[in-house]
């Protein structure tokens, strides 16, 4: 039986990301899933203005990436996009109700659980450094997610991924882990840092992160050139 035919595939993605290539914007989410996955997909860039404005309003109401279009299907938010990727094509889900159950278990703990402390150690390294409270917030943040690392860390073990093989699960959650690149917190579980790397190992991921780099390499070059 030959497989069905979908409509191609649109993602959004910043323009210039404020990440500089390091492939933490969340559109890096959905690249990988794609890959992994093995589906072609287009990318139509935007750039912060653009983001606010009706056209883009109407795929994403808040103003933000990425967004999904498939046909008449339109998402946005990447845990949707991911579970959505994963349920329509082979590869991220297994095909065990139990095993397909836990590992849609892990991308909303990736969400939900172990990345709001990380997300808001982001915010309070980006918008209050200038704040007389900044050391302690930060401590206290640091901490918060030392609690969730050490729980994922004996979850894990000596595992190479959360349940059995890579799912989408483990995709989610390696891509919420890598937003602490340079913090240093991740190498205090070295059973992640492992994890962490043997994710980005594969070719999937390799793939999703030369994609994006050349986005902001085009851009640091096009912004060089407006220069002269």
């Amino acid at each position: 039986m030959s497989e069905p035919v979908h409509a191609p595939i649109t993602i959004t993605a910043f323009e210039r990301s404020p990440d500089r290539g390091k492939g933490l914007a969340r559109d890096m989410r959905v690249r990988w899933a794609l890959e992994e996955v093995g589906q072609p997909y287009n990318v139509r860039l935007v750039s912060f203005g653009e983001m606010k404005e009706p056209a883009h309003l109407s795929l994403h109401p808040f103003g933000q990436i990425p967004t999904y279009e498939e046909g008449d299907l339109v998402l946005f938010e990447s845990g949707a996009i991911l579970f959505h990727i994963a349920e329509r094509y082979q590869g991220l889900l297994p095909r065990d109700a139990d095993a397909r159950a836990r590992a849609i278990m892990w991308i909303f703990a990736a969400l939900n659980t172990i990345e709001p402390p990380i997300i808001d150690r982001g915010v309070t390294l980006m918008l209050e450094r200038d704040e007389s409270w900044y050391e302690q917030r930060l401590a206290a943040i640091d901490d918060r997610i030392r609690v969730r690392l050490g729980e994922l860390s004996r979850r894990l073990g000596d595992a190479d991924w959360l349940d059995g093989a890579f799912r989408a699960g483990d995709l989610m959650t390696v891509e919420v882990l890598r937003r602490l690149s340079g913090s240093g917190l991740l190498e205090e579980y070295p059973n992640l840092s492992a994890y962490v790397a043997r994710a980005e190992a594969r070719p999937a991921f390799k793939r999703a992160f030369a994609a994006q780099l050349a986005v902001f390499e085009r851009s640091q070059k096009e912004g060089e050139n407006d220069a002269d």
